[in-house]
């Protein structure tokens, strides 16, 4: 998964995902005529919009689903931008070169080579992150090597290679064993035989760790994965190169067909999907594309069970509950605190503002859901759910309020629980913390202003399109006129910096002059 480094950057992700004051960059949903999505190295693109406070949307453009960071990927093009043959080929080639090198079914047949080597012939390279077939030692001789490859190791894979670390694209905190762990028992006890591992690799490993019971069923998993390193350790029923922010399988339909009769098995029983989504990303294409994956699911229920949800598991920060749940009304966030290995802030065990904020969204009733006492969690018989120790229930809200694991108190102006930092703004009229702005950028409406909608949902959206027009046009004249200005006071500042620099150094001739003289 991935998670910004810090907690403003996960603020920040949470209150604009690519927006800043006035103006921002808003996911727009493509016509029913429009043609595909051109493509980039990490599949369909998604198209944008940029939006401005008080105004409707303008021009709208494609760009990578996966790289918030155009260094990542720099993929970019107008919607309605005509692209030449020439220019069609050059990206085609360009995708190509940035594929593995390797195929899947070029990495199965490795693989299955690899653990048939004895373990003293059994290499792997840390500089390349790729297992080493003898015929390959030669080229990595200078390179860092492990040597003797247990079968153990080669069941977690992700002790191995590096974890990735653009947290924008695929930045991997990997759970703790702790989380794992818990999670591991908690989908036993509920039941599930197989679980839709989407962007959690320490989870499906342990999961294929677990040996079958007396008391516990063999549990089936399927990780898709955009880190394509892991396609040399599965096989193909076992993993599948995936982008979760457009539902795409690298590898195409086989991929896609080995998904769907994964989720379709015994009729769509017993399955759960389980996703650790990088936090940078926007959560409108990622509630799409799980959609996607809930439809392919319903594909094999029958038309009695079309009321059923498909169990999912949503790994998330707590702030993101409104937008979560906006998509999936039928959520609810438990208490549990999830952590990670590699990540210097998640972690279990620390107190106050400190503490991890990522949770689980689910929509399995949370009375079913049992968390750890001797970690901390209480039953609360009022709201008939486990919560932090600290979190107590609030009569006057008659729920256990807390989402960050500390005390929260009451607030009976605002007529709701607040964080225990925050004093009511008679400014503002809500709660906020002490050293906020009153003028601060509010969130709403970017056409109307209006707080209680989107602009995606505006009645206004769509009332003037020839004004907007207007407005657009006259927008790219003011630039070139900019544009040409700004080049010719350039020019015009940069002769009077050489005439000014010509006459300093005379100047400092002269009086270096006068001193020897003198």
């Amino acid at each position: 998964m991935a998670t910004p480094r810090n907690r403003s950057a996960s603020v920040e992700a949470e209150a604009g995902a690519r927006r800043q004051g006035d103006s921002g960059v808003e996911l727009a949903l493509p016509s029913d005529t429009a043609a595909a999505a051109p493509l980039c190295p990490h599949g369909p693109t998604l198209l944008f919009v940029k939006v401005n406070r008080g105004k409707e949307e303008t021009r709208r453009f494609y760009a990578c689903s996966a790289c918030r960071d155009r260094k990542d990927c720099n993929f970019f093009q107008w919607e309605d931008e005509k692209l030449s043959g020439a220019r069609l080929a050059a990206r085609e080639a360009h995708n190509q070169r940035c594929q593995p090198p390797l195929s899947r079914t070029q990495c199965v047949e490795r693989y299955l080579r690899f653990i048939e080597l004895p373990l003293s012939q059994r290499k792997f390279c840390r500089s390349c992150q790729q297992l080493l077939l003898p015929d390959d030692w030669g080229d990595h001789r200078e390179h860092q090597m492990v040597g003797d490859v247990s079968v153990t190791q080669l069941r977690r894979p992700s002790q191995l290679l590096y974890p990735l670390e653009n947290k924008k694209t695929n930045a991997q905190y990997l759970f703790a064993d702790r989380t794992c762990q818990f999670l591991v028992d908690l989908l036993s006890a509920l039941g599930f035989r197989r679980v839709l591992c989407v962007g959690t690799p320490r989870l499906h490993e342990l999961i294929r760790l677990t040996e079958p019971g007396d008391k516990k069923p063999h549990i089936k998993s399927l990780l898709l994965d955009i880190d394509f390193r892991y396609s040399q350790f599965y096989m193909e029923d076992s993993f599948c190169y995936y982008n979760m922010f457009n539902h795409h399988f690298f590898d195409g339909k086989a991929a896609l067909e080995v998904c769907r009769a994964f989720l379709q098995e015994d009729k769509g029983e017993g399955v759960i999907l389980v996703t650790d989504p990088p936090f940078g990303g926007l959560v409108e294409p990622l509630a799409n594309t799980f959609k996607k994956l809930i439809a392919m699911w319903k594909e094999g229920q029958s038309q009695d069970e079309s009321h059923k949800e498909l169990p999912i598991f949503w790994i998330f920060p707590y702030f993101f509950e409104s937008r979560i749940c906006q998509f999936f009304p039928s959520f609810c966030m438990l208490d549990y605190q999830v952590d990670y290995d590699n990540h210097a802030l998640y972690k279990h065990g620390k107190k106050g503002r400190k503490q991890s904020p990522v949770r689980i969204f689910t929509n399995i009733p949370p009375n079913k859901i049992i968390l750890p006492t001797e970690e901390g969690y209480r039953f609360c018989p009022l709201c008939q759910r486990y919560v932090s120790l600290e979190n107590q229930h609030c009569e006057h809200c008659d729920s256990c309020t807390s989402k960050d694991g500390r005390k929260w108190n009451h607030c009976f102006l605002c007529k709701k629980c607040v964080k225990p930092s925050w004093i009511h703004c008679s400014i503002c009229n809500h709660c906020a913390v002490p050293d906020h702005s009153c003028e601060g950028t509010k969130d709403g409406c970017f056409i109307c202003g209006e707080l209680d909608h989107k602009r995606s949902t505006c009645p206004n959206i769509g009332t003037s399109k020839k004004a907007n027009n207007t407005l657009f046009f006259r927008a790219v004249r003011k630039q070139k006129q900019r544009k040409s200005n700004k080049m010719k006071m350039e020019t015009t500042e940069g002769r009077s910096m050489n005439h000014t620099s010509v006459t300093g150094r005379k100047k400092r001739r002269e009086r270096a002059h006068q001193y020897l003289c003198s």
